[in-house]
């Protein structure tokens, strides 16, 4: 947390924050033209941003672009300022999306865990209802499998999707068509990919959320931050966030 706090420290980092905010997936080039000062200055803030886990880097071709990683915001939130106002700051502290040409969103969080329990926390469905807004997942989890999403106190399924790709404990990617109200059915179908990678005795989870129409619905992805700190608390801790969307369906 002290890196997440060193980086929000400075304005020009916080500028860079709120230009990936406006506009996510930006490559170097594109961040620097709303800055004076050089190019070395930039790559600078964004390692600084990127140690933090403020900001992930994908490459896409030649090119590397940047996303803002909204989980350790979350992580904030959840451990100092849920405590006293979770009903207000839930409310204010969501990362609303006004970005009319993303198609991709990017989160990434460190879990001291192993592949093989973060794997099972993931495609279990009694241990996702724990931190995944009540909702559990069913699925043979094999490809071309079908996978749905409920819960026991929902009125109906909350959704439903397809397993595209499985490398347990490694990587799955699956689509995803949200039920649970008629403003995400009429958004169609999207793709989700859970990426784990072992880091000494922790794994780096990095979940894209992509193939979103622009301008898509903000309740399709602006839940995963408290998703990720629900399930890293959970398996770190053994305990259950209590903010509200956890206790949605639960």
């Amino acid at each position: 947390m002290d890196l997440v706090f060193r980086a929000l420290a400075d304005p020009t980092r916080r500028d860079l924050l709120d230009e990936l905010f406006r506009r996510d997936g930006q490559t170097l080039t594109e961040l620097e033209r709303h800055f004076e000062m050089t190019r070395f200055g930039v790559m600078k803030h964004l390692r600084l941003l990127e140690e933090a886990g403020l900001v992930v880097v994908r490459r896409r071709g030649r090119e590397k672009l940047h996303f803002l990683n909204p989980v350790p915001i979350r992580l904030v939130h959840d451990r100092w300022v849920s405590k006293y106002a979770a009903p207000v700051a839930a409310a204010l502290s969501n990362l609303k999306s006004e970005l009319e040409h993303t198609v991709e969103k990017v989160f990434e969080i460190y879990i001291r865990t192993t592949p093989e329990r973060l794997w099972e926390a993931i495609t279990d469905p009694e241990i996702r209802r724990k931190y995944n807004f009540g909702a559990g997942v069913v699925s043979s989890w094999t490809v071309g499998s079908r996978m749905e999403m409920s819960a026991p106190k929902a009125p109906g399924p909350l959704g439903e999707g397809e397993i595209l790709e499985i490398d347990p404990p490694r990587r799955l990617v699956h689509t995803l068509r949200a039920l649970w109200d008629d403003d995400v059915i009429a958004e169609g179908t999207s793709r989700v990919t859970w990426e784990i990678e072992r880091v000494e005795d922790s794994c780096r989870l990095t979940v894209v959320h992509d193939q979103l129409r622009d301008g898509a619905n903000e309740q399709l992805y602006g839940g995963w931050p408290m998703i990720l700190s629900g399930l890293k608390t959970w398996l770190e801790t053994g305990q259950l966030l209590t903010t509200p969307g956890s206790l949605m369906h639960g």
